[in-house]
């Protein structure tokens, strides 16, 4: 007998049927325990630990954040709050001390040299590697030691499995930042190079040396690149971004050097690509529809999923951030290192490797690989009146002569007021699933050496109405909408690297080396990969393309008032786009569709 499925499902807990009980009432906690690196430099971590006989398997969740705010103790002050609470707060992501402690493990939080209570000095390369040894030979661990945690705890999961440590067993690396590079990578934390202010907006917002004093010289090399970057139109006209370029890495230096070389590298891709290799431990990754707003999470999770070799596991969930303190589906990650470190029978790698959350339809699916293997590649093309049609131009027809559609858009100098081009579908005729990364293939012409185009794909509808010329049917009626994903591609980072790209997946070079101002007036065709999601476009409801080259903070100074869902460093001028549809130039939304 098929069992039923649960009435209503959440996003945020996949159903796991496993949900083993606690096992300890009380708990040992050793706070501040200094803990020597190679180097003799001594880093700080709390330890909690049953209180009970015997030796116990190790979860270390492991940050750059202060470890005060991740134990039980604040928690109990900061009961988990939604995304939507005034109080939820992004670093909280350590995991649920006491719900992993009362099941039999122990929970080690700590940070890195430099941070809080941690010694300074020296490199943190091998602090977590270091850690995860001390931890594996103390009188209350067995030797198997697990990781946890998401976000920050998730990067540095990754960063230390390719270092191998003989006593890591396995992680749970959610939320992890991007697989390519350094911090994550260029090319997953700004898709296409259009540079985002998220790691702007999350470092304070001092606008002041303070005591800093004057700043140091630069090598020649980025003593010339600091010179271009100061000359920057774009940056100028970002009072808040060209006062960190000014400061020349005093203040927040790490987007400090983005300004200053917003590049990818080959060498980053090369050694990625081998330190995949380097993985062999069981990794269980993942990320949720949520993380389409500010990217490196979303496509970490996936490019690291895509080119593990050893056993994996791919989890998305829904479009709400997970609350915080993080607690969500902790009885999945006991799952996971129950099996890994415990050796229990939990089932939990005799089932599909991918389980990803289905937008309208409210409910988890599964999946064999990611994309799922299924998938129907469907082109919707655009069209005269701002529509998307099944049906691609035809040549030799009245569809030669299709006028391009434009859209002039003004810096934010000058405006508040964003201009897109909108196409819409023709309602679905019945329930439709599209699950994975989209594509939009655009032929485009400007009037400058360069712009941005910003993407939004979203869910109309329902819709019943139909358009004729009668009075009241001329314009489709206001109806609702959801946003469900969001693409981006630098007009001058157009060059794809065929070899490494994939359906809905194009790979742009986006180094230096590669970048190409455009020919102004010159008709060119830019492939911008739009993010995954997983959306089921009910019968009756519609899919909408919005086409635009500016977003703007929503607050002032820079500021914004949704953290997870930066604005853009857009162009200081006035740009004409002209967007082709014709037989020679078929501009298409590359959806994938899979069949139910």
């Amino acid at each position: 007998m098929t069992a039923r499925r649960p009435l209503i499902e959440s996003s945020d807990s996949p159903p796991c049927g496993y949900a083993r009980a606690a096992e300890h009432e009380s708990m040992i906690s050793e706070k501040n325990v200094a803990v020597p690196m190679r180097d003799g430099v001594g880093i700080a971590i709390d330890v909690y630990r049953p209180d009970a006989p015997g030796k116990f398997p190790a979860l270390l969740a492991f940050a750059i954040y202060n470890k005060d705010l991740q134990g039980p103790d604040f928690n109990e002050s900061l009961p988990p709050q939604p995304a939507w609470s005034p109080l939820w707060a992004g670093p909280l992501e350590a995991g649920d001390t006491r719900f992993f402690v009362s099941r039999g493990y122990v929970h080690v939080i700590g940070m890195p040299r430099g941070v809080g209570a941690s010694g300074s000095g020296g490199s943190r390369e091998f602090d977590s590697y270091d850690l995860i040894e001390w931890i594996a030979t103390q009188p209350w661990c067995d030797g198997n030691v697990g990781m946890i945690g998401i976000s920050g705890f998730g990067a540095e999961q990754f960063h230390v499995a390719k270092q191998t440590p003989p006593h890591l067993r396995a992680i749970f690396p959610f939320d992890p930042r991007g697989a390519y590079g350094p911090f994550g990578g260029f090319r997953d934390e700004h898709p296409g190079g259009v540079l985002h202010l998220f790691r702007y907006l999350i470092f304070h917002f001092s606008a002041f040396h303070q005591n800093k004093g004057a700043p140091g010289a630069l090598s020649p090399e980025r003593e010339a690149l600091w010179r271009s970057a100061m000359e920057n139109p774009d940056y100028r006209i970002y009072p808040h971004v060209f006062n960190v370029l000014a400061q020349k890495g005093q203040h927040m230096p790490s987007f400090f050097d983005l300004l200053l070389d917003p590049h990818d590298r080959e060498e980053w891709v090369t050694q990625a690509e081998a330190d995949f290799e380097k993985i062999d431990i069981p990794v269980y990754t993942g990320a949720g529809w949520y993380a389409g707003g500010y990217k490196t999470h979303l496509n970490g999770a996936q490019n690291w999923f895509a080119n593990l070799r050893g056993p994996k596991k791919l989890l998305f969930a829904g479009p709400a951030h997970l609350e915080r303190p993080f607690r969500a589906f902790h009885d999945e990650i006991l799952r996971w290192h129950d099996h890994w470190l415990k050796g229990l029978d939990t089932g939990i790698m005799n089932e599909p490797p991918v389980r990803y959350w289905v937008m309208s339809a409210n409910e988890w699916r599964s999946a064999t690989d990611w994309p799922p293997p299924r998938t129907q590649w469907t082109k919707l093309f655009l069209d005269s009146w701002e529509r998307l049609r099944v049906e691609a131009p035809r040549a030799n027809s009245v569809d030669d002569f299709a006028a391009p559609d434009t859209f002039v858009q003004m810096p934010p100098t000058q405006t508040r007021t964003i201009q897109r081009l909108r196409y819409v579908s023709e309602p679905f005729a019945r329930d439709t699933l599209v699950a994975g990364p989209m594509e939009l293939v655009l032929h485009a012409a400007i009037d400058r050496d360069d712009t941005n185009f910003i993407v939004v794909v979203s869910d109309l509808g329902p819709d019943s109405s139909v358009r004729t010329a009668r009075e009241g049917e001329r314009d489709l009626p206001a109806m609702p909408e959801r946003e469900i994903s969001r693409g981006w591609l630098k007009a001058s980072h157009r060059a794809i690297d065929e070899a490494r790209s994939k359906p809905g997946r194009p790979w742009h070079k986006l180094t230096r080396a590669a970048r190409k101002p455009v020919t102004p007036g010159e008709i060119v065709e830019y492939r911008i990969a739009i993010m995954a999601t997983a959306n089921l476009f009910r019968a009756g409801h519609r899919v909408a393309l919005d086409i635009a080259s500016l977003d703007l903070p929503t607050g002032v100074g820079g500021a914004t008032n949704v953290e997870y869902v930066p604005y853009h460093i857009c162009s200081a001028k006035t740009v004409v786009h002209a967007i082709h549809h014709d037989p020679a130039r078929p501009s298409h939304l590359l959806l994938p569709v899979v069949p139910e």
